[in-house]
């Protein structure tokens, strides 16, 4: 109990081995950057909704953790499978720094020419809100201070330059710690697991505070808000 932090003794549980000291804290990192920052997220309002009905807390997390999909962290597993597929195809182990960087830019300029020919996005970029998404930024500068950038990291960053020129789309903090992650070697099935682990504390707060100090049986949306709109092209028989 004494001889490791949560974050290291995540990282046994999931790798099998205890971290380093860099490893401990990008790991450590990784796991604040995912605590809830909010009540728009629609895992945050499911468990609050839930709480408000009476329901026991452990249901309420519950709910929140099952309104995970492809719409909320569902880019951060699609980016971990990118990068590691990608920089597993260029056979680095042998390669010096520059020779290395070359190969990883060239995989760059590939990546992003073929989702914009198929007119995809690349999981892991952008934000709906912001234009830099600032939990990302302050993620890689403390990776930068922690000489955590690997070849991961290096292809997200690569294809941020070439995206945030093109079309001013950067990394989000799904992107950002798919190139994390990736660099401490977890395996992209990992990604929404960790993503989890970093994002329950907040969502047994928000359940806890709907059940102590917010009105019983909240809402989802006021009455003037719903158009019903019935059947449409419907045949109803006289008789």
């Amino acid at each position: 109990i004494t001889n490791l932090s949560f974050a290291e003794m995540v990282f046994l549980l999931l790798r099998e081995r205890l971290p380093d000291e860099r490893e401990a804290k990008v790991f450590n990192h990784i796991l604040v950057s995912f605590c809830d920052h909010g009540v728009t997220p629609p895992s945050t309002q499911s468990a609050r909704l839930i709480a408000s009905s009476g329901a026991n807390i452990n249901n309420a997390v519950a709910g929140g953790l099952l309104s995970f999909g492809k719409n909320h962290a569902g880019a951060i597993e699609k980016a971990m499978e990118l990068f590691q597929e990608s920089i597993a195809s260029l056979n680095l182990e042998e390669e010096d720094g520059e020779e290395e960087n070359k190969k990883i830019a060239r995989k760059a300029i590939e990546i992003v020419e073929q989702y914009e020919s198929e007119s995809k996005r690349i999981p892991g970029y952008g934000h709906r809100y912001h234009s830099k998404d600032p939990r990302a930024v302050r993620l890689l500068d403390l990776a930068v201070l922690e000489s955590s950038i690997g070849p991961h990291t290096k292809l997200a960053l690569v294809i941020e330059s070439m995206l945030a020129e093109r079309k001013g789309i950067c990394l989000n903090v799904d992107g950002a710690n798919a190139g994390l992650l990736s660099d401490l070697g977890f395996d992209s099935s990992l990604g929404l697991g960790i993503f989890m682990i970093g994002r329950l504390p907040g969502l047994v707060a928000h359940a806890y505070e709907e059940m102590e100090e917010e009105e019983k049986f909240r809402r989802f949306c006021d009455l003037e808000d719903i158009v019903y709109e019935g059947f449409r092209n419907r045949n109803i028989d006289e008789e």
